[in-house]
Order: C-alpha cells, then structure tokens, then sequence
C-alpha cells in the first residue's frame, strides 16, 4: 500500500521510473518558472542598484574617459533583466528520486530510505502524512 501510495505521488509530479530494483530511482523534470525568473531579476536589479549607490559614494569625482562627464552607476540596472533570461535558458532540470522500502519481520512497519532533493522529499513527506523514523508528528497551534 505505501509503495502504491509512493508510486501514485510521483507520477503525479512528472516522476517516471528510471531504474526499479531493490531501489527505485526517478527522474524527473523540473520546469522553468516564470514567478522564479521574475523573482531572479528583482534581486539583481536591487543587487545591482546597492552596488551602484556604493559605487556613486565611493567615486563620486569620476569621470568619463573620453567624454569627461560624470558617470551614472545606477546604469547597471538595466542589466537585471540578463539574470532572468539566463535562467530562462538553462531553467529546467532533471531530477533524480531513489527510494528503498525496508519492511520489518513481522510486516507492521515500513522504512523508506530516501535520497533526494530535500524541498522534494519535505513536500513528499507533508503530502502522504509520513514521520521521519524518531520523530513525533506534534499539531501547530495554527493547525487548520
């Protein structure tokens, strides 16, 4: 039943099986957001806009080299947008998933021994209500 449980979770999330021996290993593909590439060009643009206010401080007497007016460090911005379009083309990535079911003697208990991506594995675990071995699952206060 847990390993049917497994399996069923995984194709949900575009997981095939890649190799089913005494481990199971998946892959899987994980697209490319847009939020993600958004997000990306958000931080550079603020990353990029510290720098340029340090920049503009610490040579505030610079000049152009052959114009000789004043630079404009806050320029530099209008690059954030190459963080996302850089991942944009190298957003997606294969995913590898191993599972390895261990079952007790007198069949009342299972082990899965998992190695994975760990926001994967934490969401595998929430979503099919399992408890890492040695752990007490304990309700929040804000439990819904």
């Amino acid at each position: 039943a847990v390993a049917g449980e497994i399996m069923a979770y995984m194709k949900a999330n575009n997981y095939e099986v890649a190799d089913a021996g005494e481990t199971i290993t998946f892959k899987g593909l994980v697209p490319k957001s847009k939020s993600q590439a958004f997000f990306l060009t958000f931080c550079t643009a603020l990353c990029l806009a510290s720098l340029a206010l340090v920049l503009q401080i610490q040579f505030i007497d610079a000049k152009m080299p052959v114009t000789g007016g004043d630079i404009n460090w806050f320029y530099m911005v209008a690059l954030s947008p190459y963080a996302g379009v850089y991942y944009w083309r190298s957003g997606d990535r294969e995913d590898n998933f191993e599972l390895k079911l261990v079952e007790a003697d007198d069949l009342t208990k299972v082990e899965i021994n998992v190695l994975g991506d760990e926001e994967e594995i934490d969401r595998m675990w929430r979503t099919l209500d399992f408890v890492e071995q040695g752990m007490v699952k304990v309700e929040g206060l804000l439990a819904e």
